[in-house]
């Protein structure tokens, strides 16, 4: 399709969509004819609720010209929000009615006269989304990151999906780093270890017949745990895939420098447990900091 056939394409649809609209402002105006909307401080001083309570007179029309009757009260209720004289033309009936939303009526009228920028340049125009975005609506298209993030959680609300999405995520280790940068989910994942560890460690238990006692357990424990489990798991990922694999000597001596401190911070930290010794020694410091023989 060329460029001049879309843009005379595009000039119809407006045309198409402004008879629609004024289709709609018609319908909406003669049910507000039919059924005006509650005054304020009569029997629903709020007229919050009036968009639902209406009478049959309004059924009966909608039926009577082939519409459902919840669309006739939309209609009606978006025309009772914008006096003929504060609608515009070039703005369609869709559009007015999210802006309708907007509780303030002067608010109202002048948010419909200052469209924000065209998503794709040119002069300012309103579109559906950005409508949304100004009575603060959930849009169609995400565009920001806050935008998506609410767009993700809609999709995730069941903790079945929500447990999918989360595995896969966490298999992008720029995913990994920034979430284990926040301190609650580090927290979240570490007891969830632990939780898993102690659910292993009972299952134990009752296989050897022996009674099942309670584990207490702190931040640092639950810390140290997903710590042996992270490197685990890490190691359990890597090592399978090393077969066929040749390093220089560079690359193993590299490896192996790292698995040295390793081996250090696991002696340190068997020490602490077992014998209550934290305190590091010159060579020991030396070699975690990577800088022993």
């Amino acid at each position: 399709m060329t460029r001049d056939h879309c843009d005379e394409l595009v000039k119809l649809g407006r045309d198409w969509v402004g008879m629609m609209s004024s289709a709609q402002w018609r319908l909406g105006d003669a049910a507000l004819e039919i059924e005006p909307m509650c005054s304020y401080g009569g029997a629903n001083p709020s007229g919050k609720d009036d968009l639902f309570t209406v009478s049959e007179a309004i059924r009966m029309f909608g039926e009577d010209v082939g519409l459902a009757c919840r669309t006739v009260r939309s209609y009606r209720w978006v025309s009772s929000r914008w006096p003929k004289e504060r609608r515009r033309a070039d703005v369609s009936h869709a559009i007015h009615k999210v802006l309708a939303g907007i509780p303030a009526e002067q608010e109202r009228f002048e948010a419909v006269n200052n469209p924000p920028p065209s998503p794709r340049g040119g002069p300012p125009r309103w579109t559906h989304d950005s409508a949304k975005r100004v009575v603060g609506w959930k849009v169609n298209s995400p565009e920001s990151v806050q935008e998506k993030v609410e767009a993700i959680h809609d999709l995730a609300t069941d903790d079945a999906v929500a447990a999918v999405v989360t595995t896969d995520f966490l298999r992008r280790p720029a995913v990994v780093s920034k979430a284990m940068a926040d301190d609650t989910a580090r927290h979240a994942v570490n007891e969830a270890q632990f939780d898993r560890f102690r659910q292993q460690a009972q299952f134990a238990q009752e296989k050897a017949g022996t009674p099942p006692h309670r584990m207490e357990h702190n931040d640092q424990f639950m810390d140290l745990v997903a710590a042996c489990a992270q490197f685990a798991t890490t190691a359990d990922r890597i090592v399978p895939n090393l077969r066929g694999e040749h390093y220089d000597d560079g690359e193993r001596e590299t490896v192996c420098r790292g698995l040295a401190r390793v081996r250090a911070a696991a002696d340190w930290i068997e020490n602490a447990v077992t014998r209550g010794e934290v305190d590091l020694a010159e060579q020991l410091e030396k070699l975690l900091k990577g800088s022993g023989e």
